[in-house]
């Protein structure tokens, strides 16, 4: 089980997290400062850290590692295998 999202860091954390790392790449001077100042709570060495994991999980599923879930239907088409799902206007 990864630590990403595992209730180390809240909700609002973990989406600062996210909007964070969109903002600031890893091109942008003192980034992982940067990223702990807008999620809050946290170090730039935590950020950093909860990065690192990120990846972690990333390789995972890419590898194939983490189980396709299975969803139950309600009459409509069940996602492709690869498809990632999300409500309009919800940002990941």
């Amino acid at each position: 089980m990864s630590a990403y999202g595992s209730g180390s860091w809240t909700v609002k954390q973990n989406k600062a997290f996210e909007r964070a790392l969109a903002t600031y790449d890893e091109d942008t001077p003192d980034r992982w400062y940067n990223v702990a100042r807008a999620v809050g709570g946290t170090t730039p060495d935590e950020a950093k850290r909860q990065y690192d994991i990120l990846l972690r999980d990333i390789e995972s599923i890419e590898n194939g590692h983490v189980p396709f879930p299975n969803y139950k239907t309600t009459g409509e088409a069940a996602p492709k295998a690869g498809c990632v799902m999300r409500k309009k206007g919800i940002a990941f």
